[in-house]
């Protein structure tokens, strides 16, 4: 459903993508990806509606389904280089600073595609502090939408997967953490489309409460 009065989701932990959700990369995205497309000769557009929640090995697969995967992880290694170094326009989303604030002291984790070197410079280049618990590239051995990441953040939390709400923008997130079994908040205009538990235009909209038990409650609103 789309959040039109106040929603309240009880968790006993979040898990957090970053692009999309804690940070707008999209400009960063947009150049790599797009020249990428014309590399290959395909069309940016459509490469475009692949890219965004997966791994890039895992959306090269998709493109170019003939192509060898050896050739694919080669390559994704040089796009997450070029990715690092490009930091133009990286930006927080609105809320994200304060809503990070919020859940100091309380179970969370970020669940991102990204590699280790990637997701630092973008959390650093948007202005927000890392969560303790980080799932990154380098702890899955599968792409979103596969659910590995976010049940391997359950684990690391020590929170049984029902028990958590994930914070996703892209159809590959929110596919992701409804395979893992949990709750899923969609962030952003893309999320609306893949239909999450609840969507958000930004973190604006959500308001964390403590509880005596241990329990998070998020206040989801227009």
């Amino acid at each position: 459903m789309t959040a039109t009065a106040t929603a309240v989701l009880p968790a006993r932990a979040l898990l957090l993508d970053m692009d999309g959700t804690l940070v707008n990369s999209d400009a960063s995205v947009e150049r790599i990806w797009r020249r990428w497309a014309e590399r290959h000769g395909l069309d940016g557009d459509e490469v475009m509606k692949v890219v965004h929640g997966r791994q890039g090995y895992a959306s090269m697969a998709l493109l170019l389904p003939n192509r060898p995967m050896e050739q694919n992880y080669a390559e994704n290694a040089r796009l997450l280089a070029e990715e690092t170094a490009d930091t133009e326009g990286v930006v927080a989303i609105p809320g994200a600073r304060e809503f990070l604030a919020s859940l100091d002291g309380l179970p969370h984790a970020l669940v991102t595609s990204a590699d280790v070197a990637l997701s630092t410079a973008r959390m650093a280049a948007a202005g927000l502090e890392q969560p303790a618990v980080r799932i990154t590239a380098e702890s899955v051995g599968a792409s979103k939408p596969d659910p590995e990441g976010f049940l391997k953040g359950a684990a690391e939390l020590g929170v049984d997967p029902a028990d958590c709400v994930v914070f996703e923008d892209s159809g590959a997130g929110i596919a992701a953490g409804r395979a893992a079994g949990m709750r899923v908040v969609g962030i952003g205009p893309r999320a609306g489309f893949h239909r999450p538990d609840v969507v958000v235009r930004d973190l604006t909209q959500v308001r964390v409460e403590r509880t005596p038990d241990g329990t998070i409650l998020l206040h989801v609103s227009e």
